[in-house]
């Protein structure tokens, strides 16, 4: 067989479907909010390509490798299009149809994305994804009257969470708590972060597993820091072996289906010294106070004014590294960001039933200064009609902390 006749894409539907994160029905609600935005913005089809969008609306979470993956969209489909070498997965874990594209030739993806979308139409795409030189492509082969921006539109509906996200996301908080507590038991002089880290994940995989024995299993990770690693949140693990007097960052990351949770906790090995102790209760301070904002009708800017007025009191203000919390849902280190909703000077958004928002601040004290090292707590938040509940339970601040 030559080149020539090999198909440039074809549906691999190998094997049945499978159950999803979600009921069907979530998926069908999610779709048809986003065929009203795209009805409000003009747009007659939607091709959208990054993993957090697609996992979203399909529940089919794509592995790139490089290769280009979507869903599309029109009035009356809707379709993943995803690469050779996922053979039947894609179709088996999307709640909607799925089209294979080969790569006998060069540009077999954009020719599958053609047959679903067609051409001259209103196309809508992910601005904040779309690469440039992809964008090309999208001109040449759909040939569309005109694009338009749908990220903006596809973040606020990620925005706000059903019951059944709100539902999963517990269970997140909760093995979040279980990787948590298996760390702080693996704590101990001469032990490397490495070997405390791998407790945790090892722990919080064995508890998804146990959870959601119908899942694919991945993207589950630890970062836990001690001494000068804590001076940053996303500081990688390393093999440092911890010393007595140690400030120590416990983070934990179940990852469920693309959904991302999280836990943070300060803990120090041995008794901490006054400087450190002082800066940790003030940071445990503005933790417990911008919890107590968190609630319908806050706005994200105000409650951040409100506790950089609180750390600008105490003198610390110029510790602060980094916002105050961000929303939840499907994301991960390395793909999606709600941006909309995170505790910033610069998001007016405002907090409404069914969002759910993480309270993490964090002070940050250069080597060399009495206390030095990284502070931060975090827990999650769910707003409801009432205020705000808080879905963390491992304990925080010095009263449970210092071990050893």
């Amino acid at each position: 067989m030559t080149t020539q006749t090999r198909p440039a894409f074809a549906p691999v539907h190998n094997g049945d479907k499978v159950p999803l994160p979600f009921a069907q029905e979530e998926y069908e609600t999610r779709l048809d909010g986003l065929r009203y935005a795209m009805e409000a913005a003009g747009v007659t089809a939607a091709v959208l390509t990054s993993m957090q969008t697609i996992a979203y609306y399909s529940g089919f979470l794509y592995c790139s490798f490089g290769r280009p993956y979507a869903l599309v969209v029109t009035e009356d489909s809707a379709v993943t299009i995803s690469a050779g070498i996922d053979a039947g997965q894609p179709w088996r874990r999307s709640a909607f149809d799925s089209l294979t594209y080969t790569d006998w030739s060069r540009n077999n993806f954009w020719r599958a994305v053609a047959h679903v979308a067609g051409k001259g139409a209103v196309l809508g795409y992910e601005g904040d994804h779309l690469t440039l030189s992809q964008r090309d492509l999208a001109e040449e082969f759909l040939e569309p009257l005109v694009m338009m921006d749908l990220a903006p539109a596809t973040m606020r509906q990620r925005l706000f969470k059903s019951e059944a996200e709100i539902a999963l996301i517990r269970e997140g908080a909760r093995i979040a708590d279980i990787g948590g507590f298996a760390i702080r038991d693996a704590i101990r002089e001469g032990a490397r972060e490495i070997d405390v880290a791998m407790a945790g994940r090892d722990a919080m995989e064995l508890a998804i597993a146990e959870a959601f024995p119908n899942a694919e299993y991945r993207d589950t990770w630890v970062w836990f820091q001690s001494g000068l690693n804590t001076d940053g949140a996303h500081n990688p693990v390393t093999s440092r072996k911890l010393k007595r007097g140690d400030i120590l960052s416990l983070n934990t990351f179940p990852m469920i289906s693309g959904y991302y949770t999280a836990l943070e906790r300060t803990l120090v090995l041995g008794e901490p010294d006054a400087a450190s102790m002082k800066i940790w209760e003030a940071n445990v301070a503005a933790h417990e106070y911008g919890m107590s904002l968190l609630k319908p009708g806050a706005a994200c800017a105000e409650v951040t004014k409100q506790i950089n007025s609180f750390l600008a009191e105490r003198d610390l203000l110029q510790y602060r590294t980094f916002g105050y919390g961000h929303s939840f849902g499907v994301l991960s280190h390395y793909y999606g960001r709600e941006a909309g909703l995170e505790l910033r000077e610069d998001i007016d958004t405002v907090l409404h039933e069914g969002m759910v928002i993480s309270m993490e601040p964090m002070l940050t004290l250069p080597q060399g200064m009495p206390g030095a090292g990284g502070y931060r707590e975090h827990d999650i938040l769910v707003m409801t009609e009432e205020g705000a509940e808080d879905i963390t339970g491992f304990p925080y601040g010095p009263e449970h902390n210092i071990l050893g």
